[in-house]
């Protein structure tokens, strides 16, 4: 989506989820679908000349092996039933998949989105082996750590984006400085309404200007904040926080949840996104913000390909 606002025309897609890949189809109408683990798109032998060469190669690997919210290292290398899919994979691998697509294809940019804890810890020996890996196959590839929230995205999310070339094209810059757009200006009129009284609810009851999640308010009232630190409360005077495909988003001005249209503006998503039936708050926050990635795709135009 935010290849198209940018001007690009999108001519294919591999997605391995039936559900995601129909949502997919219905909004952005590739000429190519590919339902199907990218494994195996990598083993066709009949994949069309138009995907050979193309301006821009843009894959975002599942990232939940690397997220900060989770085991991390713990879960390196085994197989488990991930949400993406429904399928028991790896998924620590799966860049490294996406780089054999890149051999294949030869496309002139290639772009990988993925989450910031892919530069912490353990996993920036990974890094070194995807940069190495570029570097074999003849691209020349810039790691950049981006905030959405300085790119007409109303939400405070980091990302890192991989961008690589093999036209020798020179350094990329990106530097991007929106004015922060504030919660209060995008969200719904009504939020959602909560369906219980629970201990949860009832500390968003009592949260005070300042507290950002209910962590917060538990540790306040009781000194315990080992609980609930995946709820969020946002204020209409902030910039709401990364969404995530779970846990909890709490208005602040009325003390109600978020409206599947809270995240789909929070997100950047356009007004008439069909979402197909899949959850609103998942979609969003799987994604990489359409506005973001708009923005991104406009400098490697203007800068490499224009």
């Amino acid at each position: 989506m935010g290849y198209k606002r940018a001007g690009f025309r999108v001519l294919g897609n591999v997605e391995i989820d039936p559900k995601i890949n129909a949502m997919y189809v219905e909004n952005n109408h590739p000429k190519y679908n590919f339902c199907e683990d990218l494994r195996e798109f990598n083993q066709r032998d009949d994949i069309p000349d138009e995907l050979y060469d193309l301006d821009i190669l843009d894959g975002s690997p599942p990232c939940t092996s690397f997220s900060t919210v989770g085991v991390r290292e713990r879960d390196w290398g085994k197989k488990k039933t991930f949400r993406e899919g429904q399928v028991k994979q790896t998924l620590d691998d799966l860049f490294f998949v996406f780089l054999d697509t890149m051999e294949t294809l030869r496309p002139k940019v290639v772009v990988a989105e993925n989450v910031p804890g892919l530069l912490t810890g353990k996993a920036k020996g990974h890094v070194n082996l995807i940069v190495k890996r570029f570097r074999e196959l003849g691209y020349d590839v810039q790691v950049f750590k981006l905030n959405a929230g300085l790119m007409d995205v109303p939400q405070t999310r980091h990302r890192v984006f991989f961008i690589a070339n093999r036209m020798g094209y020179p350094k990329l810059k990106l530097d991007f400085h929106y004015d922060p757009i504030y919660f209060g200006q995008i969200r719904s009129a009504e939020g959602k309404e909560r369906s219980s009284s629970s201990a949860m609810e009832q500390l968003l009851d009592m949260a005070i200007p300042g507290e950002k999640n209910l962590s917060q308010v538990c540790e306040r009232l009781t000194g315990d904040s080992s609980c609930y630190f995946s709820h969020e409360i946002v204020d209409d005077g902030m910039v709401c926080p990364t969404v995530t495909s779970g846990g909890s988003f709490y208005r602040f001005f009325d003390r109600k949840g978020f409206t599947d249209e809270d995240f789909r503006r929070v997100q950047s998503f356009p007004e008439d996104y069909d979402f197909c039936g899949n959850s609103v708050q998942y979609v969003t926050g799987m994604s990489v913000p359409p506005n973001m990635m708009a923005n991104v795709a406009e400098e490697i135009y203007t800068q490499w390909l224009k």
